[in-house]
């Protein structure tokens, strides 16, 4: 399966109305994005302001998936990545997120470490940053609202410069509270 990215530009407007007004997206903010905002988010310059790029994922001349790139100014970006639910769970986005950690690491020297959140319950994902080397640095406990009313976990990860170029994983040292001496808990 040959994939490929394509920079998204200013005419593709409509089909990215339609990409992401058209599915379901469980694992992002809005399960359910409408026409509106979309077209809001296109005219805010989410997708090519200066900072920001986004990239079609084809496979076989097919609109697959869409890669956003924010924060590119910065020393650590984020991005947004949406697979179509008909093309999940084949690997897909684990391949897109290696894309997008080269692409951006060899494009933006200033870029020190890419990062990205996800729910705790999307084990598809959270796969994806373990194989292309992030490391989970962070842990909200019931920070993610979902569509149901329900509450989840959302886990943070991030991959640094060195580790991508020498192709190993640092993992933060998790054991470090010893540092702060005894612990003082208040009664409530």
């Amino acid at each position: 399966m040959e994939i490929t990215y394509e920079r998204f530009a200013p005419t593709d407007a409509e089909e990215l109305v339609g990409f992401l007004s058209g599915d379901m997206w469980p694992f992002h903010g809005s399960e359910v994005v409408g026409q509106d905002q979309v077209r809001q988010w296109i005219g805010e310059g989410h997708y090519g302001e200066p900072g920001n790029r986004a990239f079609w994922i084809t496979i076989a001349g097919e609109r697959t998936g869409f890669v956003r790139l924010m924060d590119l100014s910065d020393d650590t970006p984020l991005f947004d990545l949406r697979i179509r639910s008909e093309h999940r769970g084949r690997g897909l986005g684990g391949r897109a997120l290696a894309w997008l950690t080269a692409y951006v690491f060899t494009e933006f020297p200033g870029v020190r470490r890419i990062e990205g959140t996800t729910r705790q319950d999307n084990v598809a994902m959270r796969r994806a940053f373990q194989r292309c080397g992030y490391a989970k640095e962070a842990h909200y406990r019931d920070a993610w609202p979902t569509a149901r009313g329900e509450v989840r976990d959302a886990v943070g990860y991030a991959i640094l410069r060195r580790d991508w170029l020498s192709g190993s994983t640092t993992v933060p040292d998790w054991n470090d509270e010893h540092v702060l001496g005894p612990s003082r808990r208040s009664a409530p």
